[in-house]
């Protein structure tokens, strides 16, 4: 379930030609609490840190995700996402992805070669290691969220156009296709927020109903962050309303509290 809320993060902004001033910086933190159906399921988070990889300082994004309460004791989540990427290109170096989903673990750490186009994955839980190729300025899951915030023609979208992007994940590129559906403002525990909507398209089958079962509402402000999601699975919903934040680069624009 934590999966597919990272999955949902990355989804969230779109790439265009050109690149603005940071929409983020050190210190950003993130804190969604996740619901499935009325049941208050557990909560994501995700934080922004500075590091140096080979003398370079870099920025060092860290998300997690976890069950709480009786969600715990039917369906144990502890998943650990992590990746650090360029402060320029925002290119990622290397990523790490722990997870424990009910008994279903992994344990991997990728480290990317922009230049050769790409990307060693050291898998310690089968104690093997593959390189796989990769498309030019691939983003893993994690540096996608930030690095797609930076471009500036958001704001230029019309209703029913469509993006398409690339992300490496579990061993190989995906393409994602979002479709942006128009303008809302919601109501929040911080107020009044004025959204932008997209639907992500995905495959139907095991856990979504329909290609558009996903909803996500993302602050219309210099941000761009998620700051509702939700998702109509083959069985049940879920829901993900943003509960705390800091460090936010931009002040969150609340029209009413």
């Amino acid at each position: 379930m934590k999966k597919l809320i990272f999955t949902i993060l990355a989804l969230t902004c779109l790439a265009f030609d050109s690149q603005k001033e940071d929409s983020f910086d050190t210190g950003e933190f993130f804190k969604f609490r996740i619901h499935y159906g009325i049941v208050n399921a557990g909560y994501a988070t995700l934080e922004l840190k500075d590091a140096t990889i080979s003398n370079k300082k870099v920025y060092h994004a860290v998300g997690k995700g976890f069950t709480t309460g009786m969600s715990k004791f039917f369906f144990k989540v502890e998943d650990l996402y992590e990746s650090y990427f360029d402060k320029e290109s925002g290119n990622p170096y290397r990523y790490v992805r722990k997870i424990d989903e009910g008994g279903y673990t992994k344990n991997q750490e990728g480290f990317f070669n922009q230049n050769e186009n790409k990307v060693l994955v050291k898998d310690y839980k089968r104690k093997s290691e593959k390189t796989i190729v990769i498309t030019d300025n691939v983003q893993d899951i994690v540096s996608s969220f930030y690095f797609l915030r930076n471009h500036p023609n958001i704001d230029k979208l019309k209703s029913g156009e469509a993006i398409t992007i690339d992300m490496f994940f579990d061993e190989e590129i995906t393409k994602f296709k979002l479709k942006f559906v128009g303008r809302q403002d919601i109501t929040t525990k911080f107020g009044t927020v004025s959204t932008m909507v997209f639907k992500p398209l995905v495959q139907t089958g095991r856990v979504f109903k329909e290609k558009e079962s996903l909803t996500l509402w993302i602050t219309d402000d210099d941000n761009k962050i998620p700051i509702r999601i939700k998702a109509d699975l083959a069985v049940g919903s879920l829901k993900a309303d943003l509960d705390e934040y800091k460090g936010l680069k931009s002040p969150l624009k609340v029209k009413k509290k």
